[in-house]
């Protein structure tokens, strides 16, 4: 079994840096978002790691693995300082059950349409008027990475964080403002072409979305949270 790696304090996160100028902006730096995951039901959920390679858990460890993915990212957001709340849309009992443990709040996935009409329900759900959209599967999270890249965004009504590849999306944020998620193939250039501000930083955690048992293998060796590192020291 893969060994978790280094403590999640083991790299430190430098300055921020935007990829393109700060347009113009009116409105106040937010001080409090409103996060937004979204979690599929188990049997849905990251069809690409099943069947898990034996190093990982084998094809028995695929739901587990998914629980671990999503506790660990909602336990980094619920742990930012600059998070008011974090609301889990869900309509899997089990993982209802783990992410309020953590203090997140879930509300039903009533549109039932995917994940754009999921986390479209799940902001206009939120308390607050600066919400930011999460992926589920970010083992590696820091609260601090997740605090530095909403600081920047709060600069800017829309913006976005591309994953490692470049092409997807881990985190949207809009304030006083429509999210409109674009989420799924080539995020990373609809939410552009849409006019969120692409923002760049030292937060390795925040861009290393889990899809395969490569990406997987890249989290363990980043440091991941306790849920996910205790499944690898399984």
């Amino acid at each position: 079994m893969i060994d978790p790696a280094r403590p999640r304090d083991a790299h430190r996160v430098p300055p921020v840096t935007r990829s393109a100028p700060d347009p113009v902006c009116s409105h106040e730096q937010v001080r409090s978002w409103s996060v937004v995951v979204p979690a599929k039901r188990l049997a849905l959920a990251k069809t690409r790691l099943r069947p898990l390679p034996p190093d990982l858990g084998g094809p028995a460890g695929h739901d587990a693995l998914v629980l671990a993915l999503l506790a660990d990212t909602v336990a980094a957001a619920v742990a930012c300082a600059a998070v008011g709340e974090v609301v889990v849309v869900t309509d899997d009992p089990d993982a209802e059950a783990v992410v309020r443990e953590l203090g997140a709040r879930t509300v039903p996935d009533a549109p039932d349409r995917g994940l754009n009409p999921a986390l479209e329900h799940g902001a206009r759900s939120a308390t607050g008027t600066a919400v930011a959209a999460l992926s589920s599967d970010l083992p590696a999270l820091r609260p601090q990475e997740l605090a530095d890249a909403l600081a920047a965004a709060g600069a800017v009504p829309r913006a976005f964080v591309a994953d490692a590849p470049g092409t997807g999306t881990t985190l949207l944020t809009a304030a006083g403002t429509p999210l409109r998620p674009l989420f799924g193939a080539g995020s990373a250039q609809a939410h552009r072409a849409d006019g969120a501000v692409p923002l760049t930083g030292r937060w390795p955690g925040l861009v290393r979305d889990v899809d395969t048992a490569d990406d997987l293998r890249e989290a363990l060796a980043l440091g991941v949270g306790p849920h996910t590192a205790a499944l690898a020291a399984r």
